[in-house]
């Protein structure tokens, strides 16, 4: 692994620390209960996690996007759900509002989604849109005097029901180009904010502990000041918030890839079998070697993408590369140890059973694996051929 500055090391090491002894224990029961963990976020909030890449005029620690890959990388390696909670909040809820912003919505709303005080959220996906994210929008805002007018729904939004969700940037369609395709804008809808409805709980294969909901619009007012940049760059807006979300995904990714090692490492030290521990056996240290090495490989890639980000280079390619080689590792490397783990690997008691819930959403969130291959081509100059 690259040697990391002083900094990002310390942060590495608090971090870690904090998910293996605050959120480790208990994180279990939460998963089980399907219950939002709301102290261990305010723990986080006070440990200005959600604040990491906000600079400190906003109300945030001032740093940049690896530290909040690294702080995603070690909460993951503990629990997904808890890391899912940060990377949405900040990258889809909060940095928008920093890069797009005007100073009044950044004064609004920067402090306290930066304190984790409030979570923010990110509406783009609908019921029938899926990765058309364009073609499959049917959500409107309609310019009524000084207020928007916003109709439709949103489907799979993370952090948008909860007790301290504070505001959803929400994608819809506000007019029609010249070329007949929508004009999509962004526009910021708080919570409670009348006609703004929120679905119960998804029932869902994993993530359990954290918060994922359906959103309908009716007829919900918002005034004209919280449309989120310009008119009509909505939908340019949200691709740049996903390539960088990709590269935090990716992280998130080799967070779970490493959690299945560590557990792994320690289990087949335990477990006996024929006279020996398990990891005597050459069968076991092979899956446990493939599993290192998708590990490291996949943590070079989200280093690397996140080196260009950071560098002011493109990094669309790299950012689809680590998503795509993270999210392969993760689900590989739940289900080998899940295959290690044996009859207990299928309980939910231990962590490589969550893992195993948990790993295949990475290759479906944030960009499927199919569309990071298409982002590969398209940029390889495939696409015009």
């Amino acid at each position: 692994m690259p040697k990391l500055g002083d900094e990002y090391e310390d942060l590495r090491k608090t971090v870690e620390a904090f998910a293996r002894d605050v959120v480790a224990p208990v994180i279990g029961d939460f998963y089980e209960r399907e219950e939002f963990p709301y102290d261990i976020v305010r723990q986080m909030g006070a440990m200005g996690l959600f604040g990491l890449p906000i600079p400190e005029e906003h109300g945030g620690m001032g740093g940049d996007y690896f530290a909040l890959c690294l702080a995603l990388e070690e909460l993951a390696r503990v629990d997904s759900s808890v890391a899912i909670t940060l990377e949405a909040a900040v990258s889809l809820g909060a940095m928008p509002i920093y890069r797009f912003g005007t100073d009044a919505q950044r004064a609004e709303w920067l402090p306290r989604l930066a304190a984790g005080e409030a979570l923010g959220a990110f509406g783009l996906t609908e019921p029938g849109g899926g990765s058309d994210v364009p073609g499959g929008m049917r959500t409107t805002a309609v310019l009524d005097g000084d207020e928007w007018v916003i109709n439709g729904s949103k489907a799979f939004i993370t952090n948008s029901g909860t007790d301290i969700t504070g505001v959803v940037g929400v994608a819809a369609i506000t007019g029609s180009r010249a070329d007949g395709r929508p004009e999509i804008s962004t526009i910021l809808v708080p919570s409670g904010t009348p006609g703004f409805t929120v679905s119960k709980k998804y029932s869902k294969v994993g993530w359990n502990a954290s918060d994922t909901r359906e959103l309908s619009f009716s007829d919900c007012r918002v005034p004209s000041a919280n449309l989120l940049g310009e008119r009509g760059r909505g939908y340019a807006q949200f691709l740049q918030t996903l390539d960088e979300g990709r590269v935090a995904i990716a992280a998130l990714s080799v967070g779970l890839a490493q959690g299945c090692v560590d557990e792994c490492l320690r289990y087949v030290r335990e477990r006996q079998a024929f006279g020996h521990p398990i990891g005597h056996y050459q069968a076991i240290q092979f899956k446990i070697a493939d599993m290192e090495t998708r590990t490291h490989t996949a943590r070079l890639a989200y280093y690397h993408a996140a080196e260009r980000m950071l560098a002011g280079e493109p990094f669309k390619k790299e950012a689809a590369i680590a998503k795509l080689v993270s999210s392969n590792a993760a689900m590989d490397n739940a289900r080998d140890a899940t295959q290690i783990f044996g009859g207990y690997g299928f309980m939910n008691e231990y962590p490589v059973g969550r893992f195993y819930r948990d790993a295949k959403i990475l290759e479906i969130g944030e960009g499927t694996s199919e569309v990071q291959r298409m982002l590969i081509a398209r940029e390889l100059g495939l696409a015009d051929l």
